[in-house]
């Protein structure tokens, strides 16, 4: 159920018409879209002049180095020989892969020298015979998921200086990043290294017109769209959920009820948890919530105690290009309320 995302597709369409020069970093807040903006843009909004390689971390367990190549590639028997002639035949629609395409015994030479290093400059080699004929793009989704990989050094930064010297350097490769971890995006907005080579863009929640326009469309009144508006505000991933409920003529109260209770218990036990371990920090959890009893948005300095762990526990989700903090959803929100 994609709708209307045309400033954001503006913006990365914009990006992908001039030559690569940063490191694109997707962020927002836990089921805001972005992976859904970036399937819609892949199946419906990009031409056969490029060529998409789309790594999705998501729910994978990565332990080490091995773990990370065997998703990073697709195996197929003479996998890289096959896409080169598929790039030269010009009459072959987008070409888009869910991993890069090789054969077996490339990764077996890798592992038996386990060096990234080695990884990296193959896929640079590869990526550079792409590039003669169209313009590859490679898209890791939830890429936090290796931030605390050793090897010699933390694979990340590794992970930056390849993608620095596709972009910045090489200008042969877009290279995009999408994350809902945002401490993770707090951490690369900091990094010395990446200063100067790297934008950010936020993939939000719908604003309140955004939402009433798609619940309108699915046949929604004004006050069923008051009601899901409160309750849900205009997270995604509920607009649908309430769509596929009025569709099954679910009681609309109930479900929002429903939801908001769950919630709510997730977070006291959370809180709860921590008066026993810290009671500090629980009455500072507690005058944070306060602040939001008659605002949605906080601004800070740094990050303190208090909102790391509503960070860490998804009650909050910090923006650090704005220097803000808000609830990750209006659900958080209520409840936030409801506890002081």
């Amino acid at each position: 159920m994609f709708h209307d995302r045309e400033n954001e597709i503006k913006k990365i369409l914009g990006i992908l018409n001039t030559r690569p020069d940063l490191i694109i970093f997707i962020y927002g807040p836990i089921n805001s879209g972005k992976t859904e903006l970036f399937q819609y843009l892949i199946d419906h909004r990009l031409s056969n002049d490029f060529v998409v390689f789309y790594i999705n971390l998501r729910g994978r367990f990565i332990s080490g180095y091995e773990d990370f190549i065997r998703i990073l590639f697709k195996f197929e028997k003479d996998g890289q020989k096959k896409l080169l002639k598929a790039i030269a035949d010009q009459s072959i629609k987008l070409l888009k892969f869910k991993g890069i395409p090789v054969s077996e015994s490339v990764v077996d030479l890798i592992f038996r020298r386990e060096k990234t290093e080695d990884v990296f400059e193959f896929l640079e080699d590869y990526l550079c015979k792409i590039a003669e004929k169209k313009v590859p793009i490679l898209i890791i989704d939830e890429l936090q998921v290796i931030g605390d990989i050793k090897l010699d050094d933390l694979l990340i930064y590794r992970l930056f200086n390849f993608f620095i010297r596709l972009t910045k350097e090489l200008h042969i490769c877009h290279v995009f990043a999408i994350t809902s971890d945002s401490l993770f995006i707090e951490k690369v907005y900091t990094e010395a290294m990446l200063h100067g080579r790297a934008e950010y863009l936020l993939i939000d929640d719908f604003d309140r017109p955004t939402a009433e326009s798609f619940l309108r469309k699915h046949g929604f009144d004004n006050d069923e769209i008051e009601l899901i508006w409160r309750y849900f505000g205009g997270k995604p991933i509920y607009l649908v959920r309430a769509v596929q409920a009025k569709k099954i003529g679910e009681d609309l109260k109930e479900l929002v009820d429903r939801f908001y209770q769950m919630r709510l218990s997730q977070i006291k036990n959370a809180i709860y948890e921590l008066e026993e371990q810290d009671k500090a920090l629980f009455n500072r959890v507690l005058d944070l919530f306060k602040i939001f009893k008659d605002r949605e948005i906080l601004s800070y300095e740094k990050l303190s105690k208090e909102i790391l762990f509503c960070v860490k526990n998804n009650i909050l989700f910090v923006d650090p290009v704005r220097r803000i903090a808000k609830p990750q959803s209006r659900l958080d929100l209520l409840a936030m309320r409801e506890i002081v």
